[in-house]
């Protein structure tokens, strides 16, 4: 497997409120978006890596329930970073967890997972949003104002008082495919053709420069991260 990430603050935050790790063997991707821009993102986006990394390396057999436990052992870190903090604390979740010839894909709130196979991208997760629910269900339209403050309200969220469970699905890797991790700085804000002309072509590196150049050129309205791994 080749995987590259990278991440860029864009220009309307003071502070890059997304959390990326990235280990190269054995491979494992996390990324989280912290939610706002105070204490509280940034504490819920730091507990994760803190937290959440070292669970997922304790795994001896990956299953959907270890998944879980190292999902809600995370969840209840962040709820009591927030305990001290005035106001929201918590951020969104996309992980992929590669256990040979299969990849583990552990989400929560509005970051995704894509992948790209055969020329063909698919959105692997679903964003847990009042947006992506109305727009699935027909009473919004897309590119409405009130679908764009749609968009703001998760309902699934690490920190998030009711615990709510991940959404998990096991992926079979085949050669060529491409996997991307990211927060939606990128997917806000590139379209579903920039996304599959920047994966089909070129490095895992030069993949994930191009996708923030591109989150930029964009207008860099919110914090950009992507991780992109490839199959050989």
């Amino acid at each position: 497997m080749e995987i590259a990430s990278g991440t860029d603050i864009g220009h309307k935050y003071r502070e890059n409120y997304d959390v990326l790790h990235v280990d190269l063997e054995p491979p494992l991707i996390v990324v989280a978006d912290g939610m706002g821009d105070g204490d509280g993102s940034r504490a819920a986006g730091r507990t994760t890596a803190e937290v959440l990394v070292p669970a997922l390396r304790a795994i001896r057999t990956v299953t959907p329930e270890a998944l879980r436990a190292a999902v809600y052992e995370t969840a209840a870190a962040v709820r009591a970073a927030g305990a001290r903090i005035p106001g929201l604390t918590g951020c969104t979740l996309a992980a992929i967890v590669p256990t040979g010839p299969t990849a583990w894909i552990v989400q929560l709130g509005d970051s995704r997972v894509y992948r790209l196979r055969e020329g063909w991208l698919e959105l692997l997760t679903v964003d847990h949003t009042a947006a992506w629910i109305g727009l699935t269900h027909g009473f919004l339209r897309a590119g409405a104002p009130d679908t764009f403050r749609a968009s703001y309200q998760l309902f699934r969220y690490l920190g998030h008082p009711a615990n709510p469970e991940p959404d998990l699905l096991a992926v079979e890797l085949r050669a060529g495919d491409v996997l991307l991790a990211c927060t939606d700085g990128i997917s806000d804000q590139l379209t579903y053709q920039q996304l599959v002309d920047i994966l089909g072509t070129g490095t895992c590196a030069e993949i994930v420069a191009r996708l923030l150049a591109a989150a930029e050129a964009a207008g860099g309205n919110d914090n950009a991260t992507a991780a992109v791994l490839r199959v050989s």
